[in-house]
């Protein structure tokens, strides 16, 4: 069964990755209903697809297969037909669906089944995939506004439920596994920043700017101007209003642009969580940003990205729910398609896969919290839909499916930031400023 949920978007000894295990309640399903030999047989051919992950498949009215473990990590109770011959099938669409819809059940600790569920997906990718890579729509101008909208523009309401005080709605940085979240979001800022090693007076662009908190956080703890560019409606207007009870609107511009029309000359550019959405067949547009708008005598650059160890499209589910559009690239595919064309040469790769995982694991506890809330709100598809993506990413981080790359680079000419990572420390400056 190839569940293998890949953001967007588990917890095995090898991880390290401490979370609060909740359990879903199991569901009744077709009330009244009784399996047929077909629901039966199917049920059996499931059965043996999920058994290497040591989880029961559990139809509607209480049966199981023979086959199923004595002692299952959790069950997957599904409550019709339909939804069977879809986990045969197309999982990585029906799982997604079926839970949201009610159809499909998780019976135990929910993370740790889904982990389980993410480790039986084929190592090369299935046809289903490399059709999606090949009729991959490019992100225009347009297209990539809508696809922002439909993700970030959900609501400032929404992620201010779940998110940290500053909405840092990437990977943190947790220098011992037992930093809270608020102070893990500060330490990746700060991070960053040393990583540019940012001096007073410099200038920054950042393309994807969020809710502000990475620009402003340069501006006031290192004493440059950054120039931040964003195309969501939402997360601008937060920062914007953010900067003026700051007071921080002469070191920081919020522009509601797309990355492509950056122009002039900075000290430094950085990206957090953009590169996903810029898509393969738009890398020489960014290529092209970064060799007229990066300075060749001192400029530098981050890249911080969701990404694979080898090329394969975004988790169908996901794309289609959470995050259209987006393809987490390659480190290959980000140094040939977008630095070397830029004329830039790599200075520094970290990865920091078990942190998003780790992220993710505060994420999916904070908003199990409110979740009943966000039914309330939003209805309990939605609600369901996000606690499934926010679990199975964390899973697909946790089993190494995807990857969280970050990387510095250098016009090639030019000398690199730093001349060993002695200078990037592993405590923040700023974890116990107030905000």
């Amino acid at each position: 069964m190839r569940v293998s949920f890949q953001p967007t978007m588990g917890s095995p000894a090898t991880t390290r990755v401490t979370r609060a295990v909740r359990t879903v309640e199991p569901w009744g399903g077709r009330a009244g209903a009784k399996s047929g030999g077909i629901d039966r047989r199917l049920a059996n051919i499931l059965q043996r697809i999920v058994a290497p992950a040591g989880v029961r498949v559990e139809l509607w009215d209480g049966h199981a297969p023979l086959s199923a473990p004595q002692n299952p990590l959790g069950s997957m109770v599904v409550g019709d037909r339909r939804t069977i011959l879809g986990l045969i099938v197309n999982p990585d669409i029906a799982f997604g669906e079926a839970y949201m819809a009610g159809r499909l059940q998780i019976r135990g600790p929910f993370e740790p089944v889904l982990e389980a569920l993410s480790r039986l997906s084929l190592p090369s990718g299935s046809w289903r995939e490399r059709l999606a890579s090949a009729m991959a729509v490019p992100n225009t101008l347009n297209g990539a506004r809508r696809n922002v909208h439909h993700h970030y523009d959900l609501g400032n309401d929404f992620y201010a439920l779940w998110l940290d005080r500053e909405l840092v709605y990437t990977c943190a940085f947790f220098d011992r596994p037992d930093v809270g979240l608020e102070a893990a979001q500060r330490a990746k800022l700060d991070r960053v920043c040393q990583k540019l090693q940012l001096q007073p007076g410099e200038t920054v662009v950042e393309a994807g700017c969020g809710w502000g908190a990475l620009a402003l956080h340069m501006a006031r703890h290192y004493g440059v101007r950054v120039t931040a560019f964003n195309v969501s409606n939402e997360q601008l207007q937060y920062a914007r209003a953010r900067a003026e009870r700051e007071h921080l609107t002469d070191l920081v511009t919020f522009i509601n642009d797309d990355y492509r029309n950056v122009r002039g000359r900075f000290d430094a550019f950085v990206s957090v969580g953009m590169l996903e959405h810029v898509g393969l067949a738009h890398f020489h547009s960014l290529a092209t940003v970064l060799h007229d708008t990066v300075k060749r005598d001192g400029g530098r650059g981050l890249l911080h990205f969701i990404g694979r160890d080898t090329p394969r499209p975004l988790n169908a589910w996901i794309r289609r729910r959470i995050f259209p559009g987006a393809y987490p690239p390659t480190l290959a595919e980000v140094s040939t398609r977008v630095l070397a064309p830029a004329e830039m040469s790599v200075v520094d790769v970290e990865n920091l896969r078990l942190h998003y995982a780790q992220t993710l694991a505060h994420w999916s506890e904070r908003f199990a919290a409110v979740k009943d809330q966000v039914s309330l709100t939003y209805g309990d598809a939605f609600q369901r839909a996000w606690e499934l993506y926010l679990a199975g990413s964390q899973a697909a981080f946790a089993t190494g499916w995807v990857q969280l790359f970050q990387v510095v680079f250098a016009p090639r000419e030019g000398a690199p930031p730093f001349w060993t990572r002695d200078v990037i420390p592993h405590t923040s400056r700023a974890i116990d400023d107030p905000l």
